[in-house]
């Protein structure tokens, strides 16, 4: 059959119509994240800290969950006690699969907050919410150049009443440990709580 009848016999038949339906329907099956989408990054792959009980944590701890990474400090006015807020109602409206979800606080400023007060700030917020705090201004610029996080001092009146600059997103991981999301802050519980029960119902 020539060529050009073939085409034309196609789009007569519904052919063509019928493929680019097919085709329109494996696309529709791919995750559509209101986070931004961070599959396959080569950094922000692991971590290696103490958590607010002494105990070294890394991502391999927290296999089967997704996990919710979050840098910031205790002292932090508004965006830190939003993002744990906001985590807590993620977890309340994922129900049982809420569960699954293990947020992390990582501090930014290690110098006021202690493992003591990590325990307290983050366990106020939900009992299995875990902190981490590096042991050195060395360790946390090293960390935070792995995550790509930015922080900075903000001297105020006395030298102990500075606040810390710092970036304010969420780092996701799936189940199996793998990077995936980037949760802006601001972006609201419900859409988190969306691309979360995404991740989940690709682990199923």
């Amino acid at each position: 059959m020539d060529k050009r009848v073939f085409l034309r016999w196609m789009a007569t038949t519904g052919v063509v119509a019928g493929g680019a339906s097919l085709l329109t329907g494996c696309f529709d099956n791919k995750p559509s994240f209101v986070s931004i989408d961070l599959t396959g990054a080569d950094y922000a792959r692991d971590f290696s800290l103490p958590d607010q009980n002494g105990k070294l944590r890394s991502i391999k701890d927290f296999a089967g969950k997704i996990v919710v990474v979050f840098f910031g400090y205790t002292q932090c006015p508004d965006v830190c006690p939003t993002t744990m807020a906001e985590l807590v109602e993620v977890r309340n409206a994922l129900g049982k699969d809420g569960q699954r979800v293990q947020g992390i606080f990582v501090t930014v400023d290690p110098d006021r907050d202690t493992p003591e007060v990590l325990k307290a700030y983050v366990e106020n917020f939900d009992p299995s919410f875990i902190a981490l705090r590096p042991t050195s201004a060395e360790q946390l610029a090293a960390i935070a150049k792995d995550f790509k996080v930015f922080y900075k001092r903000v001297d105020g009146r006395t030298p102990t009443s500075y606040t810390m600059d710092h970036s304010a997103g969420s780092y996701i991981y799936d189940t199996r440990g793998q990077l995936r999301l980037y949760g802006r802050y601001g972006m609201g519980a419900k859409a988190l709580a969306g691309d979360l029960a995404q991740l989940l119902k690709q682990a199923s």
